[in-house]
């Protein structure tokens, strides 16, 4: 890779997507140096994160959680920090890799310092760019850092497209494993339980993701991910229902080759992609077996059962602040579904409340992003209240014979 070590930043160390980027750099200590690690709110997690890999500091973003940091890591060298500020500043230390990792809008801040700090920014933020893709993409641009995607599904379309023409590219096509429900039918749907969404068939990933991914908006996020990423209109960007994960996803080109990244679904892949850039590095990923891996199959994605990735679509073709509308709001209500507050069937309907409530001028900076989060938010909140109080209680007491 290189003569010296490279300088990494984790965001987000202890969600899954930094869990398994620091598992690839602890199999490597020689190719690395880590400058900062952070955490929302898990101390525990961290600090044994920090201790095991040594950076230079260590932030939790909660900062009523500073003193048991600094405690754990006490007598380490390691530095403690904490809060907002803190995290940014993180953040902002110069690096030659830093990821993205983490999850939701509350990543848009500090995912944006490190891609004006950071050579090379591992983006698996994916809200980065559907809140403030065309913000994102200009601060990039100025500061002349690689962006490279940690979705396995961009990643897969990254690696396609080397040394490729985009004028030459036809269609991309997104690969969804179909979630845990994908056999059941609207009316069995109704009474799932968040255990039950979160137990994704194929991939590893934290409570929100899961639940995104069963409910297909994940999948309609990255087509707001990919359109930012690769220049692709809407309409060239199509999902296919793949349940064995093991096309990650394909790319078409205008002599009607088809070209697929393929691998074990497994997040280390494409995270090693990114750390390792322009080069390869070894990883532990199971290796694909293709005399026995069986058949490979597809199929459409059934929008009317899955909601979520038409209104992603919808919000996409209607550009301004819906993307952001559109994100906001599906986070007010995942967490009401995790707390047990709405039905899983109730997550489109506050969607689509939201985007159907009273319009919002574009968003210019990251403050009128920020700005347009808290409106929706607020506004999802209200779609959740009226849903009322007896159809949320007789769904709550359908779903417990499912907890």
């Amino acid at each position: 890779m290189t003569a010296e070590p490279r300088r990494v930043s984790v965001l987000g160390a202890t969600g899954s997507i930094g869990s398994s980027a620091l598992d690839l750099l602890a199999r490597a200590p020689e190719a690395f140096a880590v400058e900062a690690l952070t955490a929302h709110s898990r101390v525990d997690a961290l600090a044994a994160a920090a201790k095991r890999i040594r950076p230079a500091v260590a932030v939790i973003g909660r900062a009523d959680l500073y003193a048991p940091l600094k405690e754990a890591l006490a007598g380490t060298g390691i530095a403690a920090a904490a809060g907002k500020e803190a995290l940014i500043e993180a953040a902002s230390r110069p690096v030659d890799w830093a990821i993205g990792g983490i999850v939701g809008a509350a990543g848009l801040e500090p995912t944006l310092a490190a891609a004006r700090h950071a050579k090379v920014l591992a983006l698996a933020n994916k809200e980065c760019l559907v809140c403030a893709g065309e913000i994102f993409k200009a601060e990039v641009a100025r500061c002349g850092t690689a962006l490279i995607p940690v979705d396995s599904e961009h990643s897969a379309i990254f690696q396609a497209l080397a040394g490729e023409a985009a004028a030459c590219v036809e269609r991309i096509i997104l690969t969804a494993s179909g979630g845990p429900f994908s056999m059941l039918t609207r009316a069995e749907m109704a009474d799932v339980s968040p255990r039950q969404a979160v137990r994704h068939p194929k991939w590893s990933m934290g409570a929100k993701i899961s639940v995104d991914s069963a409910t297909m908006m994940n999948k309609g996020l990255e087509v707001i991910e990919a359109f930012h990423l690769f220049a692709t209109p809407e309409e060239r960007i199509e999902v296919v229902i793949h349940p064995q994960s093991v096309i990650h996803s394909m790319v078409e080109f205008c002599d009607g080759a088809v070209l697929a990244q393929m691998g074990a679904p497994d997040m280390r892949t494409p995270i090693a992609v990114s750390l390792a850039w322009p080069a390869r590095m070894k990883t532990p990923v199971r290796r694909l077996d293709f005399a026995t891996l069986g058949a490979l199959t597809f199929a459409p994605p059934d929008t009317e059962k899955f909601p979520c990735l038409a209104l992603a679509r919808q919000a996409l073709r209607s550009g301004g602040a819906f993307p952001t509308l559109l994100n906001a709001a599906n986070e007010v209500a995942v967490q009401a579904f995790l707390r047990r507050e709405i039905g899983f069937l109730d997550i489109p309907e506050v969607v689509e409340a939201v985007l159907g409530g009273p319009g919002v001028a574009p968003p210019r900076t990251l403050e009128d992003v920020l700005a347009v989060d808290a409106l929706a938010r607020q506004a999802a909140v209200l779609a959740i209240r009226g849903l009322g109080r007896t159809a949320v209680a007789q769904r709550a007491v359908n779903r417990t014979g499912n907890i």
